[in-house]
């Protein structure tokens, strides 16, 4: 996490925005002093994290449950040329945002996996309307129990949340403008935008 709190972001409903929509998060661990990581869609509902990864993965295996792992999802994000900013000896940077989600995992049951997958699908597939929700009831008896034991789920309970907001803060604001104005001329919109609504 970036070190400045200027930067800091701990307002849990903004956060929690950004992981919804940035769901695809990065699961990390430590396992017999080995770093161990994973990108795997997420479900974010409070302070509960729920995730699933393929049973064949190293990290998977390194969870038997009791552990502390760190979920990483990362939003929108531009590259910042020094050019932009209008000002000399300034140096590249990348403005991004971000939610770390940190706490103690336990595996899901085969049920709860079972559920967590329905609660996956209903999430994805519910903004392609006006096709229907895919649901594992399109599936050949057997063949949803057959490919639910390929994988462990998991459960967090969130300890930790919080996240950073890397816009140009510690900028001025005609250093942001140029910045923003650049990224426009650019196409990259979001970012600019997320610039535009800082205070000051």
């Amino acid at each position: 996490m970036h070190p400045s709190p200027l930067l800091r972001q701990a307002d849990e409903a903004a956060l929690a925005g950004l992981v919804a929509g940035h769901p695809l998060a990065l699961i990390c661990a430590v396992s017999e002093g080995r770093p161990l990581a994973a990108h795997t869609p997420v479900l974010l509902e409070g302070r509960r994290l729920r995730f699933h990864l393929s049973r064949s993965n190293a990290i998977s295996r390194a969870l038997g449950g009791g552990e502390t792992v760190l979920a990483v999802a990362t939003g929108p994000s531009a590259y910042v040329s020094p050019d932009w900013y209008g000002q000399d000896d300034q140096v590249p940077t990348w403005n991004y945002l971000s939610a770390e989600m940190e706490g103690v995992v336990r595996i899901l049951g085969p049920e709860e996996a079972a559920a967590l997958l329905d609660d996956l699908s209903l999430r994805f597939e519910t903004p392609l309307a006006p096709k229907p929700v895919w649901t594992r009831r399109k599936m050949s008896p057997g063949r949803f129990e057959a490919m639910l034991a390929g994988i462990v789920a998991f459960e967090v309970e969130v300890t930790r949340l919080e996240g950073v907001w890397k816009l140009g803060q510690t900028k001025p604001p005609a250093a942001r403008a140029g910045v923003i104005a650049a990224l426009e001329a650019r196409g990259e919109t979001e970012m600019a935008a997320l610039m535009r609504a800082l205070p000051g």
